[in-house]
């Protein structure tokens, strides 16, 4: 019998990709690595104060009372100046085949320093680390389902 997939990474499908070209899919560092690193798929210059999405093109699925957090990687934040633009990102289990974009994952990056800053496509530019969640003894939700992409539950 198969084991069930609990967690991980697939390409979205074409029709919601946003770039050509490869899409690498994330991987940890290493064993002890708790954060599986994001790739820039294109080049880009970030200037001082700017703010750009990098389209990943993948998506996440994990269980339902988990969610993949993503950071900033440390010598992005550290030698680079960058930060994510939203300090951390949530990705929900809820986002993974949404019919607006498929789950597509865009890393918003903000350039803090004040020097512009290039990205290369293949740069390792954030990391996401699945973690549960808990909720509360009264869980009342505002809607049952997600019917949306990247802050649908704003409405």
């Amino acid at each position: 019998m198969a084991k069930k997939r609990q967690r991980g990474f697939r390409e979205v499908r074409k029709n919601f990709r946003k770039l050509e070209g490869k899409t690498t899919l994330p991987v940890r560092a290493d064993k002890g690595s708790a954060g599986y690193d994001f790739y820039a798929k294109k080049d880009y210059i970030l200037a001082p104060n700017q703010t750009f999405v990098f389209w990943t093109d993948v998506k996440a699925y994990m269980q339902s009372d988990e969610v993949l957090l993503l950071f900033v990687r440390s010598s992005m934040g550290i030698k680079k100046g960058l930060r994510l633009a939203n300090g951390t990102g949530v990705i929900d289990a809820s986002y993974y085949n949404n019919p607006d974009n498929d789950g597509n994952i865009g890393i918003a990056l903000h350039n803090a320093s004040k020097k512009p800053v290039v990205i290369k496509a293949g740069d390792r530019i954030a990391q996401g680390i699945f973690t549960k969640f808990l909720v509360a003894d009264v869980d009342e939700t505002l809607k049952e389902t997600r019917d949306g992409g990247i802050g649908s539950s704003d409405d």
